[in-house]
């Protein structure tokens, strides 16, 4: 590989910040940011998780590359708060920042409780918007004309379609997530803040536990994937990767989804 193609999609130097990133799909981006040379910051609620995750990711790291693990709550102002102030007394500059925890709740229509909708669009809206605003400062001291800075928000393949599943505030909250997405590029964009999004289909996860239980619930949900099979992590690190890099500085306010055709080719 040429030193323009490797200088393209390297991350050498530079700091992430992920959340949910002890496990599923933002673990998989954490670790390939890491092995891309980046530092990361992950986040989650459950503290045991997280510096596992962290310490199984600096066993792989190398060449003064950390992974750092600051437990959080992104639920309320408050842990979003807590979090951001412990980022940037670590940091003075975040240049990637990925948007990625977040809850999901299924319940027959008629049955969806308040308490429900509002957690899960309280995490997966509120929480990237405030989170966000929060590190505006060291997104834009990280980035320049040439080499923005980064938000990466983590949307998903149910947010483009309507699905069969009755998860009425996870598909609406994600939908709002791809919206958001475009907002906050158009307003970050003249400080060098490029912001898009990733919509996912079936990956390995604790959301999608549920659906891929058993090999029989597997082989249901790879049969509706029009490629055929569940996301692996290459697949998610290879597209946080592009758009953390240098290889995507001409690229804001997108929703690109990663699913097999899900939502694409149906």
């Amino acid at each position: 590989m040429t030193e323009r193609i490797m200088n393209l999609f390297r991350l050498d130097g530079k700091t992430a910040v992920v959340t949910g990133g002890s496990r599923g799909i933002g673990e998989m981006i954490a670790e390939g940011y890491v092995d891309a040379g980046a530092s990361v910051i992950i986040t989650a609620r459950k503290v045991e998780a997280l510096e596992a995750t962290a310490a199984r990711l600096n066993d792989r790291a190398a060449n003064g590359v950390t992974v750092t693990a600051i437990p959080g709550d992104l639920a309320s102002p408050e842990g979003i708060t807590a979090f951001a102030n412990a980022v940037k007394a670590k940091v003075d500059a975040v240049d990637i920042l990925v948007n990625n925890a977040g809850a999901a709740w299924g319940a027959p229509f008629g049955e969806y409780p308040v308490d429900g909708w509002d957690k899960v669009m309280n995490i997966n809206v509120r929480g990237i918007y405030y989170l966000t605003e929060a590190l505006a400062d060291h997104l834009r001291g990280a980035g320049t004309p040439e080499d923005p800075a980064r938000v990466i928000n983590v949307g998903s393949v149910d947010g483009l379609r309507a699905c069969e599943t009755e998860h009425y505030a996870y598909s609406t909250s994600k939908a709002a997530v791809h919206h958001l997405t475009r907002q906050l590029a158009k307003r970050l964009l003249p400080e060098n803040v490029l912001v898009n999004a990733i919509a996912p289909g079936p990956f390995e996860s604790n959301m999608m536990a549920y659906a891929l239980r058993d090999d029989e619930a597997r082989k249901l949900v790879e049969s509706e994937v029009p490629q055929g099979r569940i996301g692996n992590p290459d697949d998610m690190a290879g597209l946080a990767i592009f758009l953390a890099s240098k290889a995507s500085t001409y690229i804001t306010g997108t929703v690109i989804p990663v699913g097999g055709g899900l939502a694409t080719v149906e």
